[in-house]
């Protein structure tokens, strides 16, 4: 079996949990590419089954609840916050020492990967000034609660947080102004990401860049403002603003970068 079986049948598990027990039952999260399969799964095999969520509006990290026919709400906080009190997903806060090293999302990863939680249980992270928002499946909440407290050698405090203030999360990002020949997404990425464009365009190839959380693979994709960039294993950054031409007839833009 390969990623996408295993995937494939994790998410029929938990449909058919669902539809036995008649209890709220999901996935682990899932990154974009795995999103794109799944998404294609439910439409052809489970006729549109199953809710995308990960907390928050622009979680990039996403898992599948299913929900019985009893389960109702009206918008997607109350939803949110019916999977917060049945145990599907929870927010931690994490909050790092005032005079202490700011740390990134790299640091905060390595570190809850370090205390033997695997990928797939973790959610978005949420980098702020104070700290960090973490997002992660309700089974492993009580054990980070108690074990996790280091990152490297920065000492941290770890909180149990409230679902909805991922929405609220004041993340830290970086303004980078430039000027790129054209909006095509491999100068685009370019810029964003301070690689080459060659670099860009083999990570468009591999299939790592998303645009809107849809899966790019042709290097002179048009990209518009207000388009949201993923290069998978790099981060996330929007395209802020298009502002006009140079003498040299390049592109003003401003991108913000998410640290």
């Amino acid at each position: 079996m390969n990623e996408n079986d295993v995937l494939l049948g994790q998410i029929q598990d938990k449909y058919r949990q669902c539809q036995g027990r008649n209890v709220i039952t999901s996935t682990d999260f899932m990154d974009m590419s795995q999103q794109s399969v799944a998404s294609e799964y439910l439409k052809k095999q489970l006729a549109g089954q199953g809710i995308f969520v990960g907390g928050y509006e622009d979680a990039e990290r996403r898992k599948i609840v299913f929900l019985p026919e009893y389960i109702e709400y009206g918008s997607v906080s109350e939803l949110m916050t019916i999977l917060e009190e049945n145990g599907q997903i929870k927010l931690l806060e994490i909050v790092r020492p005032k005079e202490g090293k700011a740390l990134g999302h790299r640091d905060y990863l390595g570190s809850l990967l370090a205390e033997g939680v695997k990928r797939e249980k973790i959610g978005d992270i949420l980098v702020t000034e104070k700290g960090a928002k973490v997002i992660v499946s309700g089974e492993i909440a009580e054990y980070l609660l108690d074990n996790y407290s280091m990152a490297g050698r920065v000492s941290l405090s770890v909180s149990l947080g409230k679902i909805e203030d991922a929405e609220k999360a004041e993340i830290r990002t970086k303004e980078i102004r430039d000027t790129v020949p054209s909006l095509r997404l491999d100068a685009v990425l370019s810029s964003a990401f301070g690689i080459s464009r060659s670099k860009a365009a083999e990570a468009i190839k591999m299939g790592l860049v998303f645009v809107n959380s849809i899966q790019m693979m042709k290097a002179d994709k048009q990209v518009a403002e207000g388009d949201k960039l993923v290069i998978r294993g790099k981060g996330k950054a929007k395209l802020k603003e298009v502002s006009g031409k140079s003498k040299k007839d390049r592109t003003y833009i401003l991108i913000e970068r998410y640290i």
